[in-house]
Order: C-alpha cells, then structure tokens, then sequence
C-alpha cells in the first residue's frame, strides 16, 4: 500500500482498520494487530463488516430506486470496497449523484484515484464535524443541489465520534440545511445490550486516530431530530437470524440503524 506523506503508519486507523475487516489490503501492520485484537474480543466482526457494506447497499437502494433520491452526501465515508454508494446509487439510476466526505487522507488519495467521473461522484477532503463548511464547499455544492431533496448518510461514523465533539449539534446542522423530503441515514453501535463487551473494544480503539464511542438507543434515535423515520423505523442491523451460529443473541443489540424523512 501506497503511504501519502505525514501519514504515520505506526497508529491504528479506525478506516483502515474497517478495511481488514472486509479482507481488504488497503491496511498496515499497526492497523492490522489493532484489529486482531479487536477480533479477539469479537470475532464476529468481519461478519459485521460484512453485514454493514449489506446493509448500505440496501438502504442506497430504497433511497434511489424507492424514493426517488438522485443526490447523496456520504459523510465519513470510509476507504474504498469491492463496491461502493456511488456504484450501487447509478445502478439504481444512472443520474444519481453522490459526493463522498472524510477526513482521513488515505481515504481521499484512494478516492481520488478510483473516481474517474467528477460529475457523478467526487470525494471532500473534509471533517464531518465542520457542517456549515461542507456544505459551502464548491467541490460539494458544484455536484449537490440543497435546494433539492438529498440523502445524507452517516453510516457507522458517529460512534467515531467522542461526545465531547457534540456529534448532536453536527447531526443537527445537516438536518437544518437539507430541503423538505431529504433523508438521513444512519447505523451506530449500541452499548445498552452488551456495556462490558462494548467497553472492551473501545478500549482497543483508544489505540487508534479516533475513539470508539457506542451510544444507547436514546441517544441514537435522538441524532433524527423530528424526522420521519420509514418503516420499520429505528432497529438492530443485526437481526438474531443472521447472527453466526454460537453467537449470544444480545449481540443483535449492539448496533442500531433507521432510515428518515424531513418533513
């Protein structure tokens, strides 16, 4: 893997960390020990990476094809995959447009290089907690219309998040500036089922550039303000049929997506 300049290779990355969980080689070996101790804690992990690249691709489908969405802003998007929003939303339409944000910049120089069509899909080199930046960013605002319905997602990102960066108050400021009949997605590990396990693998991740941060269902459910959630609204993303064979059934609780209209 390609190191950009003043990427320090020895601190666990939380992107590239997420990367090894899907089989990827986009990781190094700081990443790579990082994440096995993680998958000492919770070897069903890769299975939830897995789970989650599902889940995304389903939600990006309900919002194109469903509801008729052709612009998406993916907030802390993570590195690359086999396949990506961008792939899935112009599957569904080909007129679809979607503008990636991180922070990370290995995630951006990966980015760069696999978008060849900047009038469908780009990627921001910007931080999620700087919303009214983002969304006056030229390279944002030259591809996304926010007069004009958008779906924001924010998919396994703010447990990224520490509460002293008060993700609330970001979460708020995206849904203030979106136009009636945007939407807001997001997936988040939960902490009310499983606290001792979840406490565990945060304690790994204090290792890495961010902290792991799972939230109860309160305070997930209150990242939607006064949206709409769709049906079925705020739920496990892991239901207990999926689970791996021997895995405790509390674990379907230890993370929470919905989906969520703007009035």
């Amino acid at each position: 893997m390609t190191v950009p300049a003043g990427i320090d290779v020895n601190v666990p990355n939380a992107a590239r960390m997420y990367d090894y969980y899907l089989g990827g080689k986009d990781n190094f070996a700081a990443d790579r020990a990082a994440a096995e101790a993680v998958l000492a804690v919770a070897p069903e992990m890769r299975a939830a990476a897995a789970s989650g690249r599902a889940l995304i691709e389903r939600v990006v489908n309900h919002l194109v094809r469903e509801r008729g969405i052709r612009q998406i802003l993916d907030l802390g998007s993570g590195l690359p995959a086999a396949k990506n929003v961008h792939e899935f939303a112009q599957a569904a339409h080909p007129d679809a447009r979607v503008v990636y944000v991180d922070y990370d910049d290995v995630v951006c120089t990966h980015g760069r290089f696999l978008l060849t069509d900047p009038g469908r899909a780009r990627i921001v080199h910007r931080d999620f907690l700087e919303p009214e930046t983002i969304l006056q960013d030229p390279e944002v605002t030259g591809l996304l219309d926010f007069d004009q319905p958008v779906a924001v997602l924010m998919m396994f990102l703010l447990h990224l998040v520490p509460d002293s960066a008060h993700p609330h108050d970001a979460v708020a400021e995206y849904r203030k500036a979106l136009a009636p009949g945007s939407y807001l997605a997001i997936s988040h590990a939960a902490n009310d089922a499983r606290p001792d396990y979840m406490a565990r693998i945060s304690d790994i991740y204090e290792r890495a550039n961010t902290p792991f941060t799972p939230r109860d269902r309160p305070s997930i459910e209150a990242f939607f303000g006064d949206f709409v959630f769709e049906a079925p609204g705020l739920v496990n993303i892991w239901p207990h049929e999926a689970l791996p064979a021997g895995v405790d059934p509390e674990l379907a609780r230890t993370g929470y997506g919905g989906v969520a209209r703007k009035p």
